[in-house]
C-alpha cells in the first residue's frame, strides 16, 4: 500500500509545501535506512580492529606511504566532517604532517562505506565509481598544490597553534558556546569509540561505534534529507537550469558546472552523507556529471567548517586551506567529467527524475531490507545499553 502524501488545495493550505517537504525527505530516508546501517556496521567492524591513534603516528611525513595510509584509514572510518576535522587536529598535534592529516581528513567523509552506499541507491553505480576515482585525483592535486604553492612557514604555523594549549582548545576551539550543537559535535568527535574501557566483546565493540558514528552524523543526514525535500518543492526548476549552463561551448559548461557545484555545497551547510540527496536534485535539473561529483566533494568547506578552520590554525591557514581543497575539488570534477564523458560511462538521455522529488514510502523488496536493518539496530543498541549499563555499574563501586 502506498503511503504517498496527498496534495492539499485551497487559500488555507499554505503550509503544504513544508508538509511535502518533510515526506519526501522521510521516504528518501526510508529508501537508504538499510544501506547507511550497512555501511555503519562495516565501519564499526573496522574501527575495532584499527587503533586511529597508533595510525596517526605512522603520518609524520607527506610520502607516498603516510598519504595512501591516511586515505586508507580515512576511508575505513566514519566521520562527519566536524568529526574529521577535530580527527585531523589530533593527528597533527601527535606529530602527523599536514598532507596526511588532510587527507584523512577527506577520505574519512568521502571514500566511507555507508556514503557510496547511499550514493548507488539514490543515482547508480556510475557515480560511485566516479566518486572513488575522483577522491583520489582529488588527494593527489591537494598534494601538489601544497607542495607547490603553500607558504613553507605556514604548515610550521598550523602545528604551532594546533599544539599549543591543549586545554584551552578543548573548552575554546570551536565556534560555539559549550552547550550548544557544534561543540556537543565537537565533543563527540574528539571522544574515542571504546573511551570507557568497556568489555563484552568484539560485537559489543561494534556497537559502540555504530552509536557513535550515528551520534555524529544523524543531524547530518536528518537535515540533508530535510533541506533536499525543501529544496526540492520551494525552488522552481528553472532556478536550479539557471544556476549550471545549459549550452554553449561544453569546456565553458563543464567548468562553470564544477566551479558552482562546491558553492552550493558551502551554502547549504549540508555535510557527509547529508548531501546525496541533494546531489540527486542538481543531477536532475541540468549539472554536469563532474559539477555534481565536485558538489559532494564540498562538504569539507562548508561555512561552519571553514570557522572551524579559523579557529584552529588561524585565518590565514583556514583561507589556504578552503582555498586549496575548492581548487582540488573543482579540478577533480573536471577530470572526472572528462574521463568518463571518453569513456562513455556519463548516463545519457533524458534526466532521470530527482530521487527527492518523486520519493514516497511503499512496501517493497527495499522496505524489507530496511526492517531487517532496523531489527540489527535494535540488537547492536541493546548491546550498547547494556554495556553502558554495566560499566556505570562498576564505576559506582
Amino acid at each position: 500500500m502506498m503511503l504517498e502524501m496527498q496534495a492539499w488545495s485551497g487559500d488555507g493550505c499554505a503550509m503544504d509545501w513544508l508538509w511535502l517537504s518533510m515526506y519526501h525527505g522521510l521516504a528518501m530516508l526510508w529508501a537508504t535506512f538499510w544501506a547507511l546501517v550497512l555501511g555503519f556496521t562495516i565501519s564499526g567492524v573496522l574501527q575495532v580492529f584499527v587503533s586511529k591513534e597508533r595510525m596517526s603516528r605512522a603520518f609524520g611525513q607527506s610520502n607516498l606511504k603516510s598519504v595512501s595510509l591516511a586515505t586508507g584509514l580515512g576511508a575505513a572510518s566514519s566521520s562527519c566532517s566536524y568529526a574529521a576535522v577535530a580527527a585531523a587536529r589530533s593527528a597533527i598535534q601527535q606529530g602527523a604532517a599536514l598532507l596526511p592529516a588532510l587527507a584523512f581528513m577527506f577520505a574519512s567523509t568521502n571514500l566511507v562505506i555507508e556514503l557510496g552506499a547511499v550514493l548507488w541507491v539514490l543515482m547508480g553505480w556510475q557515480f560511485v565509481l566516479a566518486e572513488i576515482l575522483g577522491a583520489f585525483m582529488l588527494i593527489i592535486i591537494m598534494w601538489l598544490m601544497i607542495q607547490w604553492f603553500l607558504p613553507k612557514t605556514l604548515e610550521t604555523e598550523i602545528r604551532s597553534r594546533a599544539q599549543g594549549n591543549v586545554q584551552g582548545a578543548n573548552h575554546c576551539h570551536h565556534p560555539a558556546s559549550p552547550g550548544s550543537g557544534l561543540a556537543r559535535r565537537h565533543q563527540i568527535a574528539t571522544a574515542t569509540p571504546f573511551a570507557g574501557g568497556h568489555e563484552g566483546g568484539k560485537w559489543t565493540g561494534v556497537a559502540h561505534a555504530f552509536v557513535m558514528d550515528w551520534s555524529m552524523l544523524w543531524k547530518e543526514i536528518f537535515g540533508g534529507f530535510l533541506i533536499a525535500g525543501l529544496l526540492a518543492t520551494l525552488i522552481p526548476h528553472r532556478w536550479w537550469e539557471a544556476l549550471f549552463l545549459q549550452s554553449g561551448p561544453p569546456v565553458v559548461r563543464l567548468i562553470e558546472n564544477a566551479l558552482v557545484g562546491p558553492i552550493i555545497a558551502m551554502l547549504s551547510f549540508v555535510c557527509s552523507v547529508g548531501n546525496i540527496p541533494l546531489a540527486s536534485l542538481l543531477w536532475s535539473h541540468g549539472s554536469s556529471f563532474g559539477g555534481v561529483i565536485s558538489f559532494i566533494y564540498a562538504d569539507l568547506i562548508v561555512i561552519p567548517i571553514i570557522i572551524i578552520y579559523a579557529k584552529y590554525y588561524g585565518a590565514r591557514a583556514a583561507a589556504w586551506i578552503t582555498g586549496i581543497f575548492y581548487v582540488s575539488m573543482v579540478l577533480a570534477g573536471i577530470i572526472v567529467d572528462l574521463i568518463f564523458n571518453a569513456l562513455g560511462l556519463i548516463p545519457q538521455g533524458p534526466r532521470p527524475p530527482s530521487a527527492v522529488e518523486h520519493a514516497h514510502i511503499i512496501w517493497n523488496y527495499t522496505s524489507m531490507l530496511d526492517v531487517a536493518a532496523a531489527i540489527f539496530t535494535a540488537w547492536l543498541l541493546f548491546l550498547y545499553f547494556k554495556s553502558r549499563d554495566r560499566d556505570s555499574a562498576r564505576a559506582c563501586h
